[in-house]
Order: structure tokens, then sequence, then C-alpha cells
């Protein structure tokens, strides 16, 4: 893939493919990258590490028949005349994935404003006056939110991850499936529900969003945690229910897309990204988890857990659980430090069950403030040019 200036003057890139002028490319550096469309010759127009770039098509067969996905990485490998960025994620995709992927990617949107509008429904006493079978929709979704004593269990934990929506569909088609415990208990199930039945009164033009939560792809890994949100303060002050009724119909078709991109990119048999609404004190918050099957350096098998959370008494929190045999190896980010000193001062009790548990634990650590991007390997390589 020959890639040449067309934003920044070539001497701007010419020093940052050297490694001179730019910190972000380096050898190891991992960059994002995004197609922009097709220039009027015919090249690909690419944003990779904050340059905007021209690129010959890639061979047909080369990445998914030339389709390149709407959001991907590139590692740089090595620098100089010609560049050699390895392209992380992309290999083996299917481009029909891709295209359903790019219709959605511009209708998601995180859970947090969904849940804010469900709370502020709650509170509205003409709730009683909506039509029976919205209200029982209302009721299902709200009975599929987690309670914390539920997913701080690790067979609870499980239930919440089967009940994600990311996996409503594998289970339909499995034939001893309680279709009822699933029409209740499934996210995804619950909001098709909430959403056919919102239909007849979604408004003719969708509202308008606020800030776009950043999607649930691989690529990205885990995001910083999406922190509770205000209901607007004029759907709070207007005496109907209307303007509530038209929000939750665009915050419940935001929440779908967004979960059907995570099923769409989550094509790997060895890794997920899961996203489960909880039920916190005073309102509700999301838990998102990233799960990956891979093969230790010494051999076997290696399970990582990585969780991302905005409490209110905490603020974001991330960790990453890294588990080889029975070695156990947890570290922490609290973006507050007073938060992290809490969670230290949990360390001992946390040895000591661990301990029970027979784990043996590697490493244990907390750390103030969030990391910063997801550091996975993929396979496929473009030699760029200056």
């Amino acid at each position: 893939m020959i890639i040449q200036p067309t934003s920044l003057a070539a001497l701007t890139w010419a020093g940052a493919a050297a490694g001179s002028s730019a910190e972000s490319w380096r050898i190891g550096a991992v960059l994002a990258a995004r197609p922009l469309g097709l220039n009027d010759r015919g090249l690909l127009v690419l944003e990779i590490g904050g340059l905007t770039v021209e690129a010959e098509p890639p061979p047909g067969q080369q990445l998914a028949n030339g389709q390149l996905p709407p959001q991907f990485q590139v590692r740089v490998q090595s620098l100089g005349g010609q560049p050699l960025l390895e392209i992380l994620g992309t290999g083996g995709s299917d481009p029909i994935v891709y295209r359903a992927l790019r219709e959605r990617l511009p209708q998601q949107n995180g859970y947090a404003p969904l849940l804010s509008t469900l709370d502020a429904l709650s509170r509205r006493p003409q709730l009683r006056q909506l039509p029976a079978p919205l209200r029982e929709a209302l009721a299902v979704l709200d009975h599929a939110v987690r309670l914390p004593e539920e997913i701080t269990r690790g067979e609870g934990l499980r239930e919440a991850i089967a009940r994600s929506g990311l996996f409503l569909e594998a289970q339909l088609a499995q034939p001893r499936t309680d279709l009822a415990a699933l029409a209740t208990d499934d996210w995804k199930a619950a909001l098709l529900r909430l959403a056919a039945t919102l239909e007849p009164h979604a408004p003719a033009r969708p509202p308008a969003r606020g800030a776009e939560t950043p999607p649930p792809l691989q690529q990205r890994g885990l995001q910083p945690p999406q922190a509770r949100q205000p209901t607007p303060l004029e759907l709070l002050e207007s005496e109907g229910i209307d303007a509530l009724i038209e929000r939750l119909h665009g915050d419940v078709r935001a929440a779908l897309a967004r979960l059907e991109v995570a099923q769409l990119d989550n094509t790997q048999a060895t890794a997920w990204m899961i996203e489960i609404p909880v039920q916190g004190e005073g309102g509700r918050d999301v838990l998102q988890l990233h799960l990956a099957f891979g093969r230790a350096e010494e051999g076997g098998g290696a399970w990582t857990l990585g969780f991302s959370i905005d409490l209110p008494p905490l603020g974001p929190v991330q960790g990453e659980l890294h588990l080889r045999d029975l070695r156990l190896g947890v570290r922490l980010w609290a973006e507050r430090g007073d938060t992290a000193e809490r969670l230290e001062r949990q360390f001992p009790a946390l040895r000591q069950r661990l301990a029970a548990c027979g784990l043996l634990l590697d490493q244990l650590s907390c750390q103030t403030g969030l990391p910063h991007g997801p550091q996975r390997a993929g396979g496929l390589l473009f030699k760029a040019t200056a």
C-alpha cells in the first residue's frame, strides 16, 4: 500500500516517518486508522495517526476482498523510506460484516442515555397512564438490568454475560432453550420488545443525540467507562411525557445498534466485548467487559478479563485479570487518587481470598490514572512510502 501525504506538508510526513518530529510514529506504536473514502484519482483517503494520506487500494483478496473496516489500527514495525505497518485485527473478516457495521456505527450510542431516560420515566406519575403493552415492555427491560449482588458472584456474572444480548441468537438456535425465560432475562430481547412496542409512538424524525460514546470494537479495546448521564433539564421540567417517550425511542434504537455492532465485531470465537447494565445506588451503571482466550508464551491457554466501570462513589475504574493455569495477575487503574488508595487497602483481604481458592498471585497492583489504548497483535502488513 503506497501512501503519500495530502493534508499535511511532505516535510511533516517525512519527519513523522523518520520518527524525528512525531512521537507517535515510532517502532511499536499503535496508530488509529480509518478510511475516509476515494478521491477523484481512485485512491483511498485514510486517516492514520493524525495524518490524512492517500493509498493505493489493497489487492482484491488481501484485505477482506479489498474492503477496509470502518475503524482499524496499525502498528509501526519499521521506519525509514518505506515504513512497515502491521494491520491489527482485520484478517479474514467478511466484507458483509463491514457493510453491516457501517450501517450501524452512525446509529449507535452508549447505554447511559437510555438508562437515564428510564430513570426519568420511572419518576413520572403519568407512567401509569401509558398503554399496557408499553408498561409491560418497560418492566421487562427493567428486569433485565442486573443487580450488584448478582454480578459479584461467579455464577451470577456468568448468567449476566450469557444474558447480555450478545449471545441471544445463538441461544435461540439451541433446541432446549427456555424461550420464556430468555424473553424476560435477555437484554437484547428486552430491547427488541420495547423497540417494537414504541414503534407506533416513534417521531417522524429521530431526536438529536448528545455526545456519542465510542463503539465497542475489538480494535479499540476497553474504553473509558460510561458515566451516568443527567436527563436534560427541559425534559425534567416539561409536564407531559411525550418528549420522554420520543427520547426513549431514540435511545433504544441507539442501544440496539450498539449491541449489534458488538455482535458483528465479535467474529472471533476467542474474544468478546460485553456490556452489562447494572442497578446501582441512586441510578444505573454500565459494566464493560473484554474477555479473551489466547495461548501463553510458555504453552497452554490463558484467559484475560478486562473490565471498566464508573461508579459515583469511586469514579472511573478499569482492571485486567490474567489467568494462566492457577497463576493470576491483577492490574487495576483508578482515575482518582483516593479511589486507588481505597482499592489498595483491600489488597490484604483479596490476597487471602485468592490463596484460599488455590490461586498463585503473580501480580497485584493499582495505579492512579486510566490506561491508554489496546495492545493487541494481528497479522496483515502493508508498506508505506514517504
